[in-house]
């Protein structure tokens, strides 16, 4: 894999010796995470697939944006779409953990023509619905204000290095501490923010890409029952849950995953 850099969007990302006969697998990480969250799958698909990997905006070593509104989830969906249209890729898989689960869905009201398939672990789904979404919303616009009069750094941090937290907890503080201080308080709050926000419709029975969801069976960030609920929304859609797993399954269940989007692929004679 080498390391690239998206001038126009100062997006890092890093990719493969790209073929023309080969699948296209494009990995989206979540909040104040980075492309490092997956680093254990590139040598796993690498020499079979076309493999992008990237950093999204205010994360990693993609550009830092000092606005609220900079963190709207189509702002994610811009990115995205310029950076494969710069790559020139015409179809591919795309793969996402957690938040941009919420990016896949964006993404496939605006370009679904674009995709063979669609792969989520852990999505973020339903999470700004009833009286905790409330309050959560509530304490997130108190801690926004804050940080919006805060010295703005503009200066990208790096990557976590997540060998280091491997079967860890969701709520692991050494874990999330090292996730904050990489991507800043100001992108991880807003883009936190973005993901509770009540007013987020995505069209689901319109989806016609294949679908496979992803989840732990002890998720404690999103319940079963919202992803079950999301799987009966949209057509064509499987769904494995990984026994044991945590909402950090893309980390630290490498293996039952990886085996998981091979057998999802082979199934739908996807190409």
């Amino acid at each position: 894999m080498q390391e690239h850099y998206f001038d126009d969007k100062r997006i890092y990302y890093r990719t493969n010796e790209f073929r023309p006969d080969k699948l296209t697998l494009v990995f989206v990480h979540g909040v104040s995470g980075s492309s490092s969250a997956w680093l254990n799958y590139e040598p796993i698909f690498e020499n079979k697939y076309n493999v992008l990997i990237y950093d999204i905006r205010g994360h990693g070593l993609s550009k830092k944006y000092p606005n609220y509104s900079d963190y709207l989830i189509e702002n994610f969906v811009n990115d995205l779409d310029e950076l494969v249209k710069y790559l020139q890729i015409k179809k591919f898989i795309l793969v996402t953990n957690s938040f941009g689960g919420l990016i896949a869905l964006e993404y496939m009201k605006r370009h679904q023509d674009t995709l063979l398939g669609n792969i989520m672990t852990s999505p973020e789904i339903f999470l700004n619905e009833g009286i905790i979404a409330r309050v959560i919303r509530l304490v997130l616009w108190l801690i926004t204000q804050i940080v919006s009069i805060l010295p703005f750094n503009s200066k990208p941090r790096g990557h976590v290095d997540y060998s280091k937290y491997l079967n860890v907890s969701e709520w692991d503080i050494g874990r999330n501490w090292a996730d904050m201080s990489n991507t800043g308080l100001r992108a991880h709050m807003y883009t936190l923010r973005h993901s509770f926000q009540k007013e987020q419709e995505y069209n689901l029975q319109k989806i016609q890409v294949p679908t496979l969801i992803i989840h732990g069976e002890k998720d404690g960030m999103v319940p079963i029952k919202n992803v079950l609920r999301l799987k009966e929304k949209i057509p064509n859609t499987e769904m494995v849950i990984v026994p044991n797993a945590t909402h950090d399954s893309a980390r630290n269940n490498t293996k039952e995953i990886s085996e998981a989007i091979e057998s999802f692929i082979e199934k739908n004679k996807l190409k």
